[in-house]
C-alpha cells in the first residue's frame, strides 16, 4: 500500500483533520509520508498564487517539503462548489495532471495521504467526479464520519456508493463535529454493525488539536487490505498505468 484516499460524508466533518493525524501516526512508525489535496476551492491569493490552508498544513506535515503544485495542482479562489469554481475560471480539472502530481509525490515518500475535496460525490467537471480519483490512482479509501444528527443516514448512502461506482473501502473514522451529539455511542454501535469495514478511530470533540494528537486515537495498523481488496486495487493500478502509458505514447507521436 502506497497512499490512501480519505473521503468524508460531507463538508466539514474533518477529512483534513483525520489526514493529519494518520500522516502523524504513520510517521511515528517510520514511514515517511507525504499530503496531497488535488482540488481544493476557498483559496487565499498571496505572493506565490492561491494556496488553501488545508494544503497548506498537509504540506507542512509532510515528512519533506513538497512543492505547493504537486500538493495542490488545481487551486481555485471562490469558496464554492469546486466544478462551478473551474468553469469560472475557465479551467478544466483532468485527471492526467492529478495523476503525475501524485507518482512524483509517490517517488519521494513511503506514503501518500490525498484528501478529497467535500464527499464523494462532488463533481468536478461534466463527466468527472471525486470518486473518479482514488480509482484512477489505485488507492484504497478512508471514509470520515461526522458525528452529528443525520451522520447514520450520510455514512451509509456514501458507503453504497463508494462500492458501488468501484472505490475500495478500507476503513472508516467516527468524528465527533458536534459537541453536543446525543446518543453517541448508539449512533457509533450503529454504524459498527452497518458498515463492512473496519472503524480506525473515534475522535472526542477537541477544539484545536494537534496532528500528534489526533493520531494518538487514529489506529492504521487495523485498515483491512484484504486479498479481495487487493486484488481490486491491482487491477485499478493496472489499468491507470496503461492509461498513462497510452497517453504517453500519444504525446510522442504529436511531438
Amino acid at each position: 500500500m502506497h497512499g490512501l484516499f480519505v473521503t468524508g460524508t460531507d463538508t466539514g466533518c474533518g477529512k483534513t483533520e483525520i489526514s493529519l493525524g494518520l500522516m502523524a501516526a504513520m510517521q511515528a512508525t517510520g514511514p515517511s509520508v507525504l499530503g496531497m489535496k488535488p482540488v481544493a476551492s476557498g483559496c487565499a491569493r498571496g505572493p506565490d498564487g492561491l494556496r488553501n490552508d488545508d494544503a497548506v498544513r498537509l504540506r507542512a506535515q509532510g515528512s519533506s517539503e513538497a512543492p505547493y503544485g504537486l500538493v495542490n495542482p488545481y487551486a481555485f479562489a471562490p469558496p464554492i462548489a469546486p466544478h462551478i469554481a473551474a468553469g469560472e475560471a475557465g479551467v478544466e480539472i483532468r485527471l492526467p495532471t492529478i495523476e503525475q502530481a501524485y507518482r512524483t509525490l509517490a517517488g519521494e515518500a513511503d506514503q501518500v495521504i490525498v484528501e478529497g475535496v467535500g464527499g464523494w460525490r462532488v463533481p468536478l467537471g461534466p463527466k468527472l467526479f471525486l470518486s473518479d480519483i482514488p480509482r484512477a490512482l489505485g488507492l484504497p479509501v478512508i471514509l470520515v464520519v461526522g458525528l452529528k444528527l443525520g451522520c447514520i443516514n450520510h455514512a451509509l448512502l456514501t458507503v453504497e456508493s463508494i462500492q458501488s461506482t468501484g472505490g475500495v473501502l478500507v476503513g472508516w473514522v467516527a468524528n465527533q463535529v458536534d459537541p453536543t451529539m446525543l446518543s453517541r455511542d448508539a449512533n457509533l454501535a450503529t454504524l459498527a454493525a452497518l458498515i463492512d469495514a473496519p472503524c480506525l478511530g473515534v475522535l472526542p470533540w477537541l477544539e484545536a488539536p494537534t496532528p500528534s494528537e489526533l493520531a494518538g486515537y487514529l489506529h492504521p495498523e487495523l485498515i483491512d487490505l484484504q486479498p479481495r481488496h487487493a486484488a481490486k486495487l491491482a487491477t485499478t493500478k493496472t489499468r491507470t498505468e496503461a492509461r498513462a502509458q497510452t497517453g504517453a505514447r500519444a504525446a510522442k507521436r504529436r511531438a
